[in-house]
């Protein structure tokens, strides 16, 4: 009984995920969910600006500090590790959820695309963003990133193996395209406010200093080769060229290989 219930749990989780991203778009693109980034909030505008900081850096904090190995030892001792994983995406996600239910929008103007072919080319790279975020996890280790293989193997009764690492595609170009498809999908946008300039801003500086951690702790784990692929590959700029596959050992549970989420 409780192998199913932790499979439910951790598909419950998943399917949450994929609902809140397709709304998470709606709200940074201004359409189709009640409330969005734009739609200010009665108040003076330092009271938004504090306000939101404040629910960005709870939103990073969260994310960060959940994905760390240390921490998920601790963690480990109270949450069970099969649903360890699941338990980060929804609480993630709650802390999302709060995020867009409290922002305050500040809808001073920054830019506005009036050209038709300018606002249509922004328009492609904002659904170009959206896509390249599941797409990138997707190539290496989507549901292990999700919880949801490893509530598979306990359901099926056997033991987590982790997967290897590997550097698949869009990974022989660039170290972190899941980020790039975050930076693409926060700031690819025709008309830019300032409420939304302060959550795009604020967001990519986490993902830049997020990576300094992930792959710190890589490094730590794979040693010369993790460097050989750090060395080799560039970390948010594409290369046109793909470079070699690294092969390296295969990836400890504890270790946040794919953790751009």
């Amino acid at each position: 009984m409780q192998r199913r219930l932790f499979f439910a749990y951790g598909v419950a989780a998943h399917a949450s995920f994929f609902l809140l991203y397709a709304y998470m778009a709606g709200f940074v693109g201004n359409f189709l969910v009640p409330k969005t980034i734009d739609m200010p909030v009665a108040g003076p505008i330092g009271v938004a600006m504090i306000v939101d900081t404040l629910l960005l850096v709870l939103w990073a904090l969260q994310h960060s500090i959940m994905a760390r190995p240390g921490f998920k030892r601790v963690w480990t001792r109270v949450i069970p590790r099969e649903i360890e994983r699941s338990t980060y995406v929804w609480i993630s996600a709650a802390v999302t959820v709060l995020l867009m239910w409290q922002w305050r929008g500040i809808d001073i103007v920054i830019w506005d695309a009036h050209n038709p072919l300018l606002r249509g080319a922004l328009w492609t790279l904002f659904v170009i963003g959206w896509l390249l975020v599941p797409l990138s996890s997707m190539l290496i280790n989507h549901f292990d990133l999700f919880g949801t293989r490893q509530v598979w193997l306990n359901l099926k009764g056997r033991d987590y193996e982790a997967l290897p690492f590997r550097t698949p595609s869009l990974y022989s170009h660039v170290r972190h395209p899941l980020y790039v498809g975050w930076t693409i999908a926060f700031w690819a946008i025709p008309t830019m406010t300032l409420g939304h300039a302060l959550f795009a801003a604020t967001l990519t500086a986490y993902m830049v200093i997020a990576t300094y951690f992930e792959e710190r702790d890589l490094v730590g784990y794979f040693g010369a080769h993790y460097e050989t692929y750090r060395r080799t590959v560039p970390k948010f700029i594409p290369s046109l060229r793909p470079r070699p596959s690294v092969p390296l050992a295969a990836a400890s549970a504890d270790l946040p290989v794919a953790q751009e989420a």
